[in-house]
């Protein structure tokens, strides 16, 4: 099995910066792309970012393109998400997810997900 533990959430206000963070565990060879996903209160999930194993595909949802970025150190067995220019509308739980399928399309529907953390966006 695969573990993800997801940090870095909080409150900011909106405008402001978090890097979210999530460390993986266990059987972490079989985690190929990895992304994450949100949900906001009344909301249904939705995708955020991806990024391939060896970092040289990303992709994001509309909604955060030009503000955040996403990386990896599969050394450390991390993954990144920098969130800038935050606005209320992305107040949420972001879930931190690894899929054991290469490439893209990221899937909707990834092997593994984390607990979650909130990020909390003051206006």
């Amino acid at each position: 099995q695969v573990q993800l533990v997801e940090s870095g959430g909080g409150l900011v206000q909106a405008g402001g910066s978090l890097r979210l963070s999530c460390a993986a565990s266990g059987r972490v060879l079989s985690v190929y792309s990895m992304g994450w996903f949100r949900q906001a209160p009344g909301k249904e999930r939705e995708f955020v970012a991806a990024i391939s194993w060896s970092s040289t595909g990303t992709r994001f949802a509309d909604s955060v393109k030009g503000r955040f970025t996403i990386s990896r150190d599969n050394t450390k067995r991390m993954m990144y998400l920098q969130m800038n220019s935050l606005k209320p509308e992305d107040m949420a739980i972001y879930y931190c997810t690894g899929d054991r399928r290469l490439g893209f399309p990221y899937s909707l529907a990834p092997d593994y997900w984390g607990q979650g953390t909130q990020v909390t966006v003051s206006s």
